[in-house]
């Protein structure tokens, strides 16, 4: 292995997970059949009083072993092992990590709303609206009301797509459940897969019609609450800021926006 190879691979294997110390040792282990611990010490450049903690930590990542004899010996593990055999733990561990994250935060939401809501001192002048520019929250409030929408649900339809409702499976439930679903999408070039979704789609009870030009995105819930999406006229990437509302006469406005639109569409 050249030196270009050792720096780039050295590098590479820190990106994989391993400490500059764990990339270094394992590099050298590859070179030779077996090594004494303060042998590769000397020979990775790693501190004599480091040298059997990074061993042991290359042990429990799989990228080396163990040979006992009169002195204890380590060897490398082959690469196509050991670095397979790794990420599949990693992830496994960063998964569980997540479940346990998302139980615990399905209890602290309870706790800290209720703590939220004390602390606004009541009711806001304009608690029945908010701003919302982040994609993610925009898309826990269209889903959080998809959820819940009982009787009717409409939407102008348009990109770029916090949630794109052609692949949201909420809405078909919601057709399902007897709400009255309506999609009113700004025309544009379709391919086989959108095109295969919309007759599904229509099979589940959604309309779904065409305009040539949306001005703004719009989603209705029961004729009371929803989102509308405008278009960021500052930045050059596009992006969404959403006013979230439940306010029955500004549900009526746009309802009336809506059915103007879905009149004179194919």
């Amino acid at each position: 292995m050249t030196a270009v190879d050792y720096q780039l691979n050295w590098r590479k294997l820190q990106q994989v997970g391993l400490n500059a110390y764990e990339a270094r040792s394992y590099l050298v282990l590859m070179g030779h059949p077996q090594f004494k611990a303060l042998e590769l010490a000397a020979r990775a450049h790693v501190p004599r009083q480091k040298i059997y903690e990074v061993l042991d930590s290359l042990v429990e990542k799989g990228f080396a072993q163990v040979v006992q004899e009169r002195t204890k010996l380590f060897s490398a593990i082959d690469p196509s092992l050991a670095i397979p055999g790794y990420l599949a733990r990693r992830g496994r561990m960063l998964q569980n990590e997540l479940t346990e994250q998302a139980r615990l935060a399905s209890g602290l939401i309870d706790d800290l709303k209720t703590a939220f809501v004390e602390g606004q001192d009541g009711r806001g002048t304009l608690d029945f609206l908010s701003l919302v520019s982040d994609p993610t929250q925009i898309a826990v409030h269209y889903r959080r009301m998809l959820t819940t929408v009982s009787n009717e649900y409409a939407e102008f339809s348009r990109p770029p797509f916090a949630v794109d409702p052609l692949d949201e499976q909420m809405v078909k439930d919601a057709a399902g459940r007897n709400v009255k679903c309506r999609l009113l999408i700004e025309a544009g070039p379709i391919d086989d897969e959108h095109r295969g979704r919309l007759d599904d789609y229509r099979a589940s009870g959604i309309e779904i019609r065409f305009v040539e030009r949306l001005p703004l995105k719009v989603a209705l819930f029961d004729g009371k609450r929803g989102l509308v999406a405008l278009l960021d006229p500052v930045r050059t990437r596009p992006s969404w800021t959403a006013v979230v509302f439940e306010h029955e006469g500004f549900a009526e406005a746009m309802a009336g926006l809506f059915e103007s639109y879905w009149c004179r569409a194919r």
